[in-house]
Order: C-alpha cells, then structure tokens, then sequence
C-alpha cells in the first residue's frame, strides 16, 4: 500500500492521495470494501482524515458511498474520468468562444498580459478560470469548477506547452477572435485527454 506523503497539504489530501494510487495501480480493486477503521489504522491517521479522504474520491468517481453499508471502491472511475474529460473540452471551447465574443470581458487586461508574455501565470488566477470568467457566463463558470475539480487527478503537467499555448489564447480571445479560440482550445485541452488514455487506458482494458 502506498504511505501517505508527510508534507502535502492537510492530512486528509495525503490519505486521498496515497488511496488514489491505490486504486490506480490496481492495489485496491473494484468493489473492495474500504472500512474506515482499518484505513486509519493502515495509514495511522483519525477516522476523519481518512472520511474526507473517502468523500473527495467519492467526488472523482474512485469510491462509491452507499448510507450504512459504508464504501467501496468504484469500477467506473476510469470511464467517468473519459467522459468527463469530453464534457470538459466541450464547455472550456464553448467558453473560450464566449470569451472572444467579450474580447476577454472584465478581465482582459489580465489576458492581454498573459498574451503578451508579461504575465507569470503562477502569479495569477489560473488560466483556465480566467476564462471562463471572460465569458460573462457564471453557470458556465461553476459547472466548470465542478468539473476540473473531478478531473484533476488524471491530467498531465507541461507548464511549458500550456504556457505557449495559454499565450495563443489569450492572444485570439482578446482579438475577438471566436471561431480561432475555440479551436485552439479544442486541440489544447485533446492533450490531456492523451495523456489520460496513454497513462490509464493500458492497463484498464474493458472498462
């Protein structure tokens, strides 16, 4: 079993961390029961890291939570993850379009930096929820929250492709461009969906 890390966030993120890669790498298997007692003793936390833990993976698709029965470990988590990357990709193109329409809306000067190369994104709201922000659209805006909160386990790290790519963006949204920045955040975001089907997919046949 994987040891929960000691230094990220809270107690209850390293217990959902250490269980995910659990159940990614097969340790745990679908529908085995996950009994809180035994999960805090294993990982020599309190019951209620290891309760938060579960509710998070419950949110991702990992774990299914049934009222007095307890939980168990889902066979649909990677399938979910695909779908919900699909949906993802249609309302982050949907909302770069809007965006564009907007010309980057009540923060576009927050774009036109990150299109100009000024802006260190770290510094800053998340690219993403720049956005989203700039579609004017604010149930576009928390659906997509929903979302991106569901799927981040599954997406790949390149700071320095998303940072070219992020520019590109910024530069079509800011520019009107509709048509362009919804394209371009098509092809941007097929890269996680790659990168999920190459990390997972292989070795979860049938699913």
């Amino acid at each position: 079993m994987t040891e929960p890390p000691s230094h990220p966030g809270s107690t209850g993120d390293s217990v959902t961390h250490a269980l995910r890669e659990d159940i990614l790498a097969g340790r745990l298997s679908a529908g085995e029961r996950l009994i809180e007692d035994a999960l805090a003793k294993q990982y020599g936390v309190s019951r209620i890291p290891v309760r938060e833990a579960l509710t998070r993976l419950q949110s991702e698709g990992f774990v299914n939570i049934v009222r007095n029965k307890g939980a168990t470990v889902s066979d649909a988590m990677l399938k979910g993850g695909r779908e919900l990357l699909e949906i993802r990709r249609g309302l982050e193109t949907l909302s770069a379009q809007l965006a564009a329409q907007n010309h980057g809306g009540s923060v576009m000067r927050e774009l036109t930096a990150i299109a100009d190369g000024e802006a260190i994104e770290d510094d800053h709201t998340p690219f993403h929820e720049l956005v989203a922000e700039a579609s004017g659209n604010q149930q576009l805006v928390e659906m997509l929250k929903s979302i991106n909160l569901r799927v981040q386990w599954g997406l790949g790290h390149n700071p320095e492709a998303s940072s070219g790519d992020h520019r590109i963006l910024a530069m079509a949204i800011v520019k009107g461009s509709a048509t362009q920045a919804g394209y371009l955040m098509d092809e941007h975001l097929r890269r996680d969906e790659r990168y999920f089907a190459e990390k997972f997919d292989h070795d979860q046949t049938g699913v």
